[in-house]
């Protein structure tokens, strides 16, 4: 069906006006609750990583319902990234209200359709997700780029969840509370995009899988958790998913197409999709039964992509995440054996770990050094809520094995990892590491910082 000019100039700014040709709908198969989408003239969905705009052009959100789309908040400049609450009386939205205005968090109530202003930064905050407890998830515009931040729905406790020297932007909220994110791989500092899982009080930040190096040559983005568990995501032009039981990705036989990730399961049993057949074409919303070789149209519009779906429709709330957090500036950790890795066997043994940190200029610095057991065990005490990392050196105090991306560690956090770069499917040997037989008091890193030339590794 045509959109006649009144419904055109509801739904699109006039700056879209010039996009916008037909739009069309198939009632037959929309699915059994009403879809929330976003239209925009130009989607960008993996800017946001490098810090620029994902909607250079604008974007607006529809409410499709029964095949009839209707803007959501029609009064706003633009709007886009809708997250519905887990009853489906609310959304929340990045929105901005007049043209100048950054993009801010906004909550609707759907019964009355009364939106109010949940943040007040003079810098975007993007891609808002509900957690439990009445909190909200979303990224925070900053100097070096795009952080989570937590905050209670009134706006109210905002809590820093991320600290990158680059962009990290939520995807989905897990069964278990986990908060699933993107950023780059290295983490904070490659190019490829990855998924990344963090507590929603900013602890325990670790990759979701640890088999980049296929992944990273197309990169993984727009996770969405299914129903049974496993995260179905973008990876390069198709579909790919993790299971529980599995270290690596399976490959998803799904049609030929560009994916636009957010991928959405219905009670029908059926996938909507965004999905484009190449580079320069539109976004369209697909039905896809997986199994099957088609995909179904059931929403586009000619010169706009549709994307970011999200059904309106209660769902289960996700477990409630207990903080553990000590009343330290510092944090605690341990790894049980440093000499295990997915990258091979070491040419030498490591016999002491060095620890360094990127400065608020973005330089990095050593904090010192600390010695390895036998085992391959070491405990540290770090600076908390700064990028990290770790190097590991031979009896001569060459570099034998290091990570080249940052991590960090929450003010108060104690952490324990089976390895270098094991992967978190990997579980610890059932013994006492012989760094705690020593002393179970860690080496201090935490400081005074001394300035060394660390190359650029």
């Amino acid at each position: 069906m045509k959109v006649w000019s009144r419904l055109v100039a509801l739904v699109i700014p006039f700056a879209m006006l010039i996009f916008l040709c037909g739009f069309t709908a198939n009632p037959t198969l929309q699915p059994g609750a009403p879809v929330i989408v976003t239209a925009s003239p130009s989607y960008q969905p993996l800017a946001a990583l490098r810090g620029e705009e994902r909607f250079p052009l604008g974007a607006h959100l529809l409410m499709v319902r029964d095949g009839v789309a209707q803007p959501l908040v029609p009064d706003f400049f633009a709007s886009a990234d809708a997250s519905v609450s887990f009853d489906a009386s609310h959304v929340t939205f990045a929105g901005r209200e007049r043209a100048n205005d950054p993009w801010q968090v906004w909550e609707l109530t759907l019964s009355d359709r009364s939106v109010r202003r949940v943040t007040a930064t003079q810098t975007d905050a993007i891609r808002p997700l509900y957690l439990p407890d009445d909190r909200i998830v979303y990224a925070q515009r900053g100097s070096l780029g795009f952080q989570l931040e937590a905050a209670s729905i009134d706006g109210s406790a905002v809590l820093p969840l991320t600290y990158l020297n680059g962009s990290a932007i939520p995807a989905n909220v897990l069964h278990d509370g986990r908060i699933l994110f993107e950023s780059t791989f290295p983490i904070g500092s490659g190019e490829s995009p990855e998924m990344y899982l963090v507590y929603s009080d900013g602890s325990g930040v670790e990759s979701y899988r640890c088999d980049h190096s296929e992944a990273s040559k197309q990169g993984r983005w727009g996770g969405r958790q299914l129903a049974t568990g496993d995260v179905v995501f973008t990876h390069g032009k198709s579909l790919a998913k993790f299971t529980s039981p599995l270290a690596t990705e399976i490959a998803i036989t799904a049609p030929p197409a560009q994916y636009a990730g957010d991928v959405v399961e219905t009670a029908e049993g059926t996938w909507l999709l965004s999905v484009r057949s190449n580079v320069g074409r539109r976004y369209t919303l697909v039905t896809w039964k997986p199994g099957t070789k088609s995909l179904q149209t059931i929403l586009a519009m000619d010169g706009i992509d549709l994307v970011q779906a999200v059904l309106v429709a209660a769902r289960t709330k996700p477990n409630r995440h207990p903080t553990a957090l000590h009343d330290w500036t510092t944090a605690n950790l341990l790894a049980l054996d440093a000499r295990q890795s997915r990258d091979g066997v070491f040419d030498a043994l490591p016999v002491t770990v060095r620890t360094e940190m990127k400065d608020a200029n973005g330089t990095a610095v050593t904090l010192g050094t600390a010695p390895v057991e036998a085992d391959g065990s070491f405990f540290v005490k770090v600076p908390g809520d700064k990028p990290i990392r770790f190097a590991l050196l031979d009896a001569k105090g060459v570099v034998i094995r290091e990570e080249h991306g940052w991590f960090w560690a929450r003010r108060g956090e104690q952490r324990i990892c089976v390895g270098c770069h094991v992967g978190p499917e990997r579980s610890p040997e059932n013994t006492v590491p012989k760094v705690l037989l020593r002393s179970t008091t860690p080496v201090d890193l935490s400081g005074p910082v001394q300035i060394t030339a660390t190359g650029g590794h």
